[in-house]
């Protein structure tokens, strides 16, 4: 094409893209070529009346009125205007650098529909004003991170649980499947658990000073008071504490929750923020299950419907849902990812049940050891996507989408 702008402009390292990968938490942000995001920032908004806050400061300082409220849905965005502001937010206070000057990589989950896809490749080139742009798989880029042209990628996050087949860099689409039993879901469990304990959850920021106190005994804490505050902030303060017990306390066994087991395992302490703690034994391998039996573990006084899976029957579904030739491929190249994947025992119990689920297959698991390498796995594969000099070509120019509109995209990031 005659006015196809020149390879120099984009490729090589003459101009660093930028590269952002939008999760349901956290949305990573960073240049092209490094090894980890430089900025990670929620991927949540305060509003106050005509006032919005974004940014960890502003999220986390109590005001009156102030809700607290989420841009995406099902791992999708919803709400493009508090999305921009969010990732205007990271780039130019954050990462001190303008969109308007670097080509723009942006990650996608498997799912996302087309026109959340037009809408993206819109918001690049009108609202940001790259110059250049690609929308790229989520799972592609995680797999790419791991090293792998084919593999299947079980991303399992805050809000959402994936499982997504590629093969040689293309993902398949009739064998990608979701569900929300993920990090989040936990977090209820574990609330639900205190709740029966009769434990209070006094969020960090009420907290003015605490006096050491002996296991189980009352906490004693001065608390600050505020007016005003809304449940949406309360509850996304209290989120801070369930997510610090499902990472340093909750685990995984490495089969069906069993009672005389759990309470073999050595139990771990937990410390509220207001000083009061107490000893975890059985309760902390319950909270886990649900990710693996969602219809044996409802919420209380609540149901989960018949046809909800677990991970492992999630990527079941996933592998024989693919040709029979493939299957064996892809069960020995899982690329396991994710925050909640993190949790102790998890990948022992996956590999455990899958190799029950698929005798006589190898089953091959690669989960990153490094905790940044799987949570911001699909940043990093498209990191390393967006700075290989072949990727030049790949580019959507301005010119182009002006010649085309939105829909270039369809054509040009499959």
């Amino acid at each position: 094409m005659a006015n196809a702008p020149a390879p120099a402009v984009y490729g090589g390292d003459e101009i660093s893209a930028l590269v952002i990968d939008p999760g349901s938490s956290w949305t990573r942000v960073g240049f092209a070529g490094e090894d980890t995001p430089k900025v990670v920032v929620p991927t949540f908004y305060g509003k106050a009346g005509d006032k919005i806050y974004v940014g960890d400061n502003d999220l986390h300082s109590p005001r009156p009125g102030m809700e607290i409220l989420s841009p995406m849905s099902d791992g999708c965005i919803n709400d493009w205007e508090m999305t921009v502001k969010i990732w205007d937010y990271a780039l130019s206070r954050r990462l001190y650098t303008e969109a308007k000057e670097h080509p723009l990589l942006i990650t996608e989950p498997s799912w996302n529909p087309p026109k959340d896809r037009e809408k993206t490749t819109e918001v690049a080139f009108e609202e940001l004003g790259v110059p250049a742009f690609y929308l790229a798989k989520e799972a592609v880029c995680s797999a790419f991170a791991c090293g792998k042209p084919t593999a299947l990628v079980v991303d399992v996050g805050s809000a959402v649980a994936s499982v997504t087949p590629i093969i040689d860099g293309l993902v398949l689409k009739k064998a990608t499947f979701h569900s929300d039993f993920a990090g989040d879901y936990i977090n209820s469990h574990i609330a639900a658990l205190f709740k029966s304990k009769n434990i209070t959850l006094t969020p960090h920021f009420m907290i003015a000073k605490k006096i050491p106190v002996e296991i189980g005994q009352p906490p004693q804490a001065t608390l600050k008071s505020f007016d005003g505050l809304t449940e949406s902030f309360l509850e996304f303060q209290r989120g801070r504490i369930l997510n610090e017990f499902k990472e340093s306390t909750s685990g995984v066994l490495e089969q069906s929750y069993n009672e005389v087991i759990a309470n073999i395992r050595p139990s771990r302490p937990f410390e509220f923020p207001d000083g009061y703690n107490l000893n975890f034994g059985a309760d902390r391998y319950v909270t886990t299950e649900p990710l693996f039996q969602p219809q044996a573990y409802p919420l209380p006084d609540s149901t989960v419907d018949s046809s909800s899976q677990g991970i492992t029957e999630l990527i079941t579904t996933s592998v024989n849902a693919c040709d029979v030739d493939a299957r064996a491929n892809l069960v020995n190249n899982i690329v396991l990812i994710g925050g909640t994947s993190l949790l102790q025992g998890f990948t022992e119990r996956t590999n455990i049940e899958l190799n029950q689920a698929f005798p006589g297959m190898k089953i091959r698991i690669q989960a990153p050891g490094n905790s940044s390498e799987r949570k911001y796995a699909g940043w990093i594969g498209g990191s390393i996507l967006a700075s290989l000099g072949t990727f030049h070509q790949m580019w959507i120019g301005k010119r182009e989408y002006d010649e085309i509109g939105p829909a270039v995209v369809e054509k040009r990031c499959k």
